[in-house]
């Protein structure tokens, strides 16, 4: 009898560790590294030369996501076309940027430096690229109450299974010709939730979309705001050179009212000295 119950222990024991190593913490990392695209072949960021930025407006702007690490580099393709979509909007209210190109994932390669950049730049006929770096940790695990409590009643019944989603976005915008980095704008976010065993893949799935929403909703303001620095930085600084495109009068509708305005007054003043 008591070697029996000795067996029935050893046995429970035993199922119980077995399941908690089943569902063992765990994490899955998605990121896309503007380094590891732009300089697959340093351990850091070479020093780059200064070099004269020559800018035309209105600007021909692209913009797209660094190429993932792996196969599985993140959001679907769709997914990711509506996150450009809205960094797009950020740059159509501005009147010094032109047209805006989404270039899709396929066009740019992993690890493909400078010249795969330039080469997507020349295809679609853009001047100044954005590029969108990712990092989002996805974080599952389970305590010990709620594994037990999964074990004995069931994995439908009790929310034992923890998620906690952190991704972070950078918007680099680069100049394809001079190769120099313009601006920058980043955006976090966190999201933290739990569910049942079953549910805790779909949760969790819904939870990596949702952190990279909220990253551009961060994202997006900033974008903004380093626009319009950029602008103002740019009037005194020696190391830009800005010179319009013909037909730009680089100042939207403004530009336009002023130079009617210049005309009314060269009139009044001619016809003022004709009567003199």
């Amino acid at each position: 009898m008591k070697f029996l119950k000795t067996l029935v222990i050893l046995i429970a024991a035993t199922t119980l560790c077995s399941c908690a190593a089943w569902r063992s913490p765990s994490g899955v990392k998605q990121t896309g590294s503007i380094v590891d695209y732009l300089y697959p072949d340093a351990q850091t960021p070479p020093a780059l030369a200064p070099a004269v930025v020559k800018l035309r407006p209105p600007v021909k702007v692209g913009i797209a996501f660094v190429p993932g690490s792996n196969w599985n580099n993140g959001l679907p393709e769709a997914a990711k076309m509506k996150l450009l979509e809205r960094v797009r909007d950020a740059f159509s209210k501005h009147a010094y940027i032109g047209k805006i190109e989404i270039i899709p994932s396929q066009y740019l390669k992993p690890k493909g430096g400078y010249a795969n950049l330039e080469q997507v730049a020349r295809m679609f006929d853009v001047e100044v690229v954005t590029l969108l770096s990712y990092d989002q940790v996805q974080f599952n695990d389970s305590n010990t109450l709620s594994v037990l409590y999964w074990t004995i009643i069931g994995a439908y019944v009790v929310h034992g299974e923890q998620y906690d989603v952190q991704t972070m976005l950078d918007a680099s915008v680069f100049d394809v010709r001079s190769r120099q980095l313009l601006f920058r704008a980043p955006g976090t976010s966190r999201v933290k939730g739990s569910a049942s065993l079953a549910g805790v893949s779909e949760k969790a799935r819904a939870a990596g979309s949702e952190g990279y929403e909220r990253a551009v909703d961060q994202l997006v303001p900033q974008l903004q705001s380093e626009l319009d620095q950029f602008r103002e930085r740019i009037k005194n600084n020696a190391a830009y050179q800005v010179e319009n495109k013909a037909g730009y009068q680089g100042g939207g509708s403004l530009g336009w009212i002023s130079l009617a305005m210049a005309l009314l007054l060269g009139g009044v003043a001619y016809a003022v000295s004709r009567r003199r």
